[in-house]
C-alpha cells in the first residue's frame, strides 16, 4: 500500500511540479531510452560519465514534449569566435541526438566570462536559430565560466 501511495505522489508531483518534483520525490529516470515524446522523462548521459553507475549530471533531458540541453562550453585555446561556433555546434548535435533542431529552441542562457565579449559573440550567434530566434538571456559571470571556456550555453527546445 505504501508503494502505490508513493507512485501516485511522484506521479502527481511530476504532473504539478515536472523535473523539480521527480528529482525532490526521487521518480526513477530512464537512462539512455528512446524518445516517447510523452510524460516520461529521458536521460542522456555525458561521454564522461559513461562509466559512472551515477552520472554527474545529464547531457540532455526529454521530457513532456521538450528538451533540455545542460550547458555547454568550449575548453580549448582560443577566442570567444572560436568557443562560441564550437560551443553552438555541440547544441545542435545534442539538439539532434534528442530528437530536436536549433530552429525549435524557445530559451538559451549564455554566460559569459567577460562581457566585453558580447559584440564578437553575437557575430557567431546571427542566424544559428533560424529566421526565428528563441528568447535569450546573457550574463557575464563573475569568476569565469567553469572549465575555462569563454562562453557557456544551455537552451530548452520543443520536439515538434
Amino acid at each position: 500500500m505504501n508503494n502505490q501511495r508513493r507512485n501516485v505522489l511522484r506521479t502527481i508531483a511530476t504532473s504539478i511540479f515536472g523535473l523539480a518534483g521527480a528529482a525532490v520525490l526521487g521518480k526513477n529516470l530512464v537512462v539512455n531510452s528512446s524518445n516517447t515524446g510523452t510524460g516520461e522523462i529521458v536521460r542522456n548521459k555525458r561521454k564522461e560519465d559513461e562509466d559512472q553507475e551515477i552520472p554527474l549530471f545529464s547531457s540532455s533531458v526529454v521530457h513532456n514534449g521538450l528538451v533540455y540541453v545542460a550547458g555547454k562550453g568550449a575548453h580549448f585555446e582560443g577566442d570567444i569566435k572560436d568557443h562560441t561556433e564550437f560551443v553552438l555546434d555541440e547544441l545542435k548535435k545534442e539538439l539532434e541526438k534528442a530528437g530536436s533542431s536549433m530552429e525549435k529552441v524557445l530559451k538559451v542562457n549564455v554566460y559569459l566570462a567577460d562581457l566585453n565579449d558580447y559584440k564578437a559573440m553575437n557575430e557567431v550567434y546571427l542566424g544559428k536559430f533560424g529566421k526565428k530566434p528563441p528568447v535569450r538571456t546573457t550574463v557575464a559571470v563573475y569568476g569565469g565560466v567553469p572549465g575555462d571556456s569563454l562562453v557557456e550555453i544551455d537552451c530548452i527546445a520543443a520536439l515538434k
